[in-house]
């Protein structure tokens, strides 16, 4: 598997998994009738260094590293992953997720937070084993299609 930074005609190879995951409605919180242009401003942005994993020259995974807060909060990150679902448990997206990690390591980044995760996801697991942990959860803040209402994890890990 290869990991890179992206480029803008990656995205036409990112949208089909993005639309998918987003549609689910079962792991972001975004709208899950977010517009292909809508999706690319939040995902691609500028403001974002964004990274895309191949596997025999197939887009199968994207991941965005990006401050998540301003001013002399800024070196704490922030990140998002998205691994195409036909494809999940392959180790793809424990791959991103180091190389990302390294990344923000590098780039002077002293920590990692991620503001919603919820709690339902799959993904706590990798998180955790990544050695995140989770600072509180927001009770009822997601009105997941099969849970009903759940909570959102707030994550951090120390880089």
């Amino acid at each position: 598997m290869l990991i890179r930074e992206a480029v803008p005609g990656d995205w036409p190879r990112i949208w089909p998994f993005w639309q998918r995951i987003v549609a689910a409605g079962e792991t972001y919180a975004w709208d899950r009738d977010t517009s292909e242009e809508d999706a690319r401003s939040l995902w691609m942005n500028p403001a974002k260094r964004v990274y895309v994993a191949e596997n025999d020259g197939a887009v199968v995974a994207s991941a965005y590293l990006t401050p998540n807060y301003g001013g002399p909060a800024a070196r704490v990150a922030n990140a998002g992953f998205m691994v195409d679902p036909d494809l999940a448990g392959r180790g793809t997206g424990r791959a991103l997720a180091e190389h990302v990690l390294a990344a923000a390591r590098a780039e002077g980044y002293r920590g990692m937070v991620f503001n919603a995760v919820v709690e339902t996801n799959p993904a706590v697991r990798l998180w955790t084993s990544l050695g995140f942990t989770i600072l509180g959860t927001v009770p009822d803040a997601f009105d997941h299609p099969r849970h009903g209402r759940v909570g959102l994890h707030i994550m951090h890990r120390a880089l």
